[in-house]
């Protein structure tokens, strides 16, 4: 029998914490959470460079380049998913992962409607600029590009 076996790693954290004289929980959550917000603004700006790539995509002009543009719109999207995620942006998230899923259903080489990506760059900058307290209209425009992707997302299979 086999046994494998690899170093178990520890988290910095783990480590402040756990070693003599270290810090309490309570300051170490403390640092994490200023470590994390002195990244926001380059956070903010990777969403919007990657929303600004997604507007700019013009749609493909057949199935040569159709591949490559569902590709592009892919990358933006999970990019923006990677710099959203930290800061709790669940409906800039969640949008761009429903037109992550639409995309990896679309097969390049049959017809298939851009205007999703289109719709779902154009919706993503409003998310973005909306006040954090217009919650109803935030939660409106994420209901609604989630029912057009289960929609197509039905059609195609």
């Amino acid at each position: 029998m086999t046994v494998i076996t690899h170093p178990r790693r520890r988290s910095n954290l783990a480590a402040m914490i756990d070693s003599a004289g270290g810090v309490s929980v309570g300051v170490a959550l403390a640092r994490a959470r200023a470590n994390t917000e002195a990244l926001r603004a380059r956070a903010m700006a990777v969403i919007d460079e990657q929303i600004g790539l997604l507007e700019s995509l013009p749609p493909p002009t057949g199935p040569d380049d159709a591949s490559m543009r569902l590709d592009q719109a892919y990358r933006a999207s999970t990019a923006l998913i990677d710099a959203a995620a930290p800061f709790e942006l669940a409906e800039l998230c969640r949008s761009a992962a429903g037109l992550c899923d639409w995309i990896g259903a679309v097969d390049p080489g049959a017809p298939f409607d851009w205007r999703i990506v289109t719709v779902h760059a154009r919706s993503l900058r409003l998310l973005q600029t909306l006040p954090p307290e217009a919650t109803a209209e935030r939660d409106r425009i994420v209901q609604s590009l989630s029912e057009v992707i289960d929609r197509k997302l039905a059609q195609a299979g």
